[in-house]
């Protein structure tokens, strides 16, 4: 295992799809959320510099307003449009208006990337319903917005290219390093994770999108949507806004890479021919390439009853009210 996660700090081969060899991507949609910041932002500016339609997705109208305007700026020939959509992934109710709202401008979704996220936030900070803020932000709030645009994207698989409408789920190299062992997550008798400290709960959410990658590709083949969990990098970004001390200092000065890596690594997840219908599910390590997961992780992801399904389980009660 350690080999692993060394792979993914040093010594990373050169990305293998870039701003420079992307191919064309003219009449696609691909949907962002966060994608005014960040690892999330600077996909967005390659995807509409080829000439895509592309939807930067979350709760502040004047930053994403900000990178649209530095976007059309920096590629002014263009084809494609860049837009905005209000959603609050820290607040479920917020979530169906939003995708009413794209499902009626929009007749096709190729690719959703589940990217925005919050990392080691203030002990004792909650979403909009209560729960431990990373796993709202980083679990339900993406797997809902996933659950409700589902019928678009199957509906564009249909006439699509095999493989290529996809969903987009980010992980983090703390699937190995803070989620806690063995499986990654600790549930509860109800299937809800356990408080496991803030920098635990955040390597559980982690975790969980790693699931929710794994349990969809598994159960739902028949839409035509290809699932993927990425770890984008240890990457200097927004995503740090809330950690401080001497390790911060020290991951910051170190080991950590420029955002433009970590877009590097969701194009290749997003746009890669490797990742074909019997490798839905699959981890990519930095910057694009196809890698393993911690056994105990895996080990969780099997049986109809393994700590992955009632994972899923448990999120999907919480998100039917919403749905």
């Amino acid at each position: 295992m350690m080999g692993n996660v060394l792979s993914q700090f040093y010594f990373i081969p050169t990305p293998h799809l870039t701003e420079k060899n992307c191919p064309d991507q003219t009449g696609r949609v691909f949907l962002v959320t966060g994608g005014y910041a960040g690892v999330g932002f600077e996909l967005c500016k390659i995807l509409y510099d080829k000439n895509a339609t592309v939807w930067i997705a979350g709760r502040s109208e004047s930053k994403a307003q900000k990178a649209i305007s530095s976007i059309k700026e920096a590629s002014p020939k263009s084809n494609g449009r860049v837009e905005f959509l209000y959603l609050d992934l820290a607040d479920l109710s917020t979530i169906k208006p939003a995708v009413q709202c794209f499902t009626a401008r929009n007749n096709r979704l190729d690719v959703l990337v589940n990217n925005a996220g919050v990392m080691y936030p203030p002990k004792g900070s909650t979403d909009a319903h209560g729960n431990e803020l990373q796993l709202g932000t980083n679990c339900l709030g993406p797997y809902l917005l996933y659950r409700l645009l589902l019928p678009l994207l199957t509906q564009t698989a249909a006439s699509s290219p095999t493989a290529s409408v996809r969903v987009a789920w980010a992980a983090s190299i703390a699937v190995f390093v803070t989620a806690p062992k063995p499986h990654g997550i600790v549930l509860g008798d109800d299937g809800r994770p356990t408080d496991q400290g803030v920098v635990f709960n955040y390597g559980q959410t982690k975790v969980g999108n790693v699931f929710f990658a794994r349990e969809e590709a598994e159960t739902t083949p028949h839409t035509g949507v290809v699932h993927v969990a990425f770890n984008p990098g240890n990457l200097r970004t927004e995503l740090q806004r809330h950690w401080t001390g001497p390790g911060a200092w020290f991951t910051d000065k170190f080991i950590v890479y420029p955002a433009i890596y970590g877009a590097y690594t969701e194009l290749w997840a997003i746009l890669t021919p490797e990742l074909t219908p019997d490798k839905s599910g699959a981890y990519v390590y930095p910057w694009g390439r196809l890698g393993s997961l911690p056994d105990g992780v895996e080990d969780a992801m099997k049986g109809e009853r393994g700590v992955a399904a009632r994972f899923v389980e448990w999120c999907r009660k919480q998100i039917e009210p919403y749905e």
